[in-house]
């Protein structure tokens, strides 16, 4: 057990974090998270619902008359990662010897097509400032480095720096421009207004970009509202102290700073699961920031974000109706079609709902089922992407296979029939997610009830030039929502527009 002085136990209270809660994480510096069992990676008929043309309709018309029946319901944005790694390239390059990038490189590629960049106006205006010159004559007198640098650095646009939501990633033909966060709301507007046209987002922050945030709020939101024809509620979080971790050496004892203090980082976006139990409404969409296009690129995400909501209503809709009837211990019938239900729409398969178990169990059982959250992710087919992947897997007491999404971590890929499984993994999480976070009584689910802790994962970091082990929670959805009741959609690729290094926005969906 840790030796915790009375100045330690004081920074814990400050944080809002107990004791028991760090010695569990030291406990898990020492064993390690264990790998998830895998029955198999999801597909049509196994995990992924197949949706044709008829349901999706059926599916989109139950959206539309929920929104238009005073639907409650609001869009949950993570956005508080800076955009440093979007330009990992950028940095080496202005970091390196080289002055010229070499041919075929990202750099290279981004200098050739500067001009095609949404922020090429404002980086002209930032060079000019800098070095009383244009972007072009940077370039015909071989000032890569400067140019770079006018992108990334404070001095110029502080690219590298600044969070994702703040960049700008698209420009019109009228000669306007849109951050990443603009376009969200843009994409709020259109697919979760309200019958009186209010649009309700919130976004995750970090606590020194929030001031940011707030005045790039305040200059869109008039804009994209006389745009849209919307107004617009808009709540800003940050990631809660009580969720960070504790640091440990390589050793695992308490890794300390210079003035004796324990070291905490951030828990990773698993943290927010505490953000979003915070929000008080019945459905919630959760996207990344930078998965948005601009408007003439937007229809197939209207589609298919209204199909992933009618979805969700349809179950939803089959679990109030459901639940009921599982209270009359009599009504075998009810117990037989809750369990068809749970075993092909929500692609639950538990020994507690065997045949052989009396109907009075099994009935106890669909009960706890239907009373959790219940959420339907779109699942975009492998086409090369990187991300966390679809499978179905076993309860951490193997009674149990549900599907959840994992990341590469999670699995024992040691084991050849795990490989090959992952190679066989036809779908990838994009992270298009609509949540049901209200009970059918009315109430909301405490969300943290629903965890995995067994989930998260640790990493290798530094501080101070010393070396430090690091604990990530499960992930928002991974782990964090490993018991909720979960369905699969196939959405199309052209719904996966992501941007994960700056030259991403010069694909057709960003241009």
């Amino acid at each position: 057990m840790a030796q915790f002085t009375a100045a330690d136990l004081e920074q814990l209270k400050e944080k809002g974090i107990s004791r028991e809660a760090v010695e569990a994480q030291l406990e898990r510096f020492r064993t390690g998270f264990p790998y998830l069992k895998i029955a198999s990676p999801s597909a049509p008929g196994a995990g992924i619902i197949e949706v044709d043309e008829a349901l999706a309709e059926a599916c989109r018309e139950e959206w539309d008359e929920y929104l238009a029946d005073g639907g409650d319901v609001l869009k949950f944005v993570p956005a508080s990662g800076a955009a440093s790694r979007m330009f990992k390239a950028l940095f080496a390059f202005v970091n390196g010897e080289e002055d010229v990038p070499a041919p075929g490189s990202p750099v290279a590629q981004l200098v050739e097509k500067i001009g095609d960049f949404a922020f090429y106006a404002q980086l002209q205006e930032a060079v000019k400032k800098l070095y009383g010159t244009s972007v072009e004559g940077l370039i015909e007198a071989g000032r890569y480095k400067d140019l770079v640098g006018a992108i990334i650095l404070p001095q110029g646009l502080n690219y590298g720096q600044l969070p994702k939501a703040l960049l700008t990633f698209h420009k019109y033909d009228d000669g306007t421009v849109r951050t990443a966060l603009e376009e969200q709301l843009a994409e709020g507007a259109q697919t979760a207004a309200s019958k009186d046209g209010l649009v309700r987002l919130h976004f995750t922050v970090s606590a020194n970009h929030r001031k940011l945030f707030e005045a790039k709020l305040a200059e869109a939101v008039p804009a994209m509202e006389k745009r849209f024809g919307v107004k617009y509620d808009i709540s800003l979080s940050e990631q809660k102290p009580s969720t960070d971790t504790i640091a440990v050496t390589p050793d695992n004892e308490l890794f300390r700073d210079e003035n004796g203090r324990l070291v905490f980082r951030p828990g990773g976006h698993g943290a927010l699961i505490e953000n979003l139990n915070d929000i008080d409404a019945e459905v919630v969409f959760i996207k990344n920031i930078d998965n948005v296009v601009a408007d003439k690129h937007r229809a197939s995400t209207i589609e298919y974000k209204k199909l992933l909501g009618g979805v969700l209503l349809m179950l939803q809709g089959s679990i109030e109706s459901l639940l009921p009837r599982l209270e009359e211990p009599t009504d075998t019938e009810a117990v037989e079609e809750a369990v068809a239900f749970v075993e092909t729409m929500l692609n639950y398969h538990s020994s507690e709902l065997a045949p052989e178990v009396p109907a009075a169990q099994r009935a106890a059982a669909l009960k706890r089922i239907f009373n959790r959250p219940l959420r339907v992710c779109g699942m975009v087919r492998n086409e090369g992407e990187p991300g966390g992947g679809p499978y179905n897997a076993y309860s951490t007491d193997g009674k149990a296979v549900a599907p959840q999404i994992l990341e590469s971590t999670q699995i024992d890929l040691s084991k050849p029939e795990n490989a090959e499984m992952m190679k066989k993994a036809g779908y990838f999480n994009p992270v298009d997610i609509v949540c049901y976070l209200k009970r059918t009584d009315g109430g909301k689910f405490n969300l943290p009830d629903y965890v995995d802790h067994a989930t998260g994962f640790i990493s290798e970091k530094s501080a101070g030039g010393r070396e430090l082990r690091a604990l990530e929670l499960p992930g928002l959805w991974n782990g964090a929502m490993s018991d909720w009741n979960t369905a699969f959609v196939e959405v199309p690729a052209s719904t996966f527009n992501p941007v994960k290094t700056v030259n991403d926005l010069l694909r057709p969906a960003h241009q």
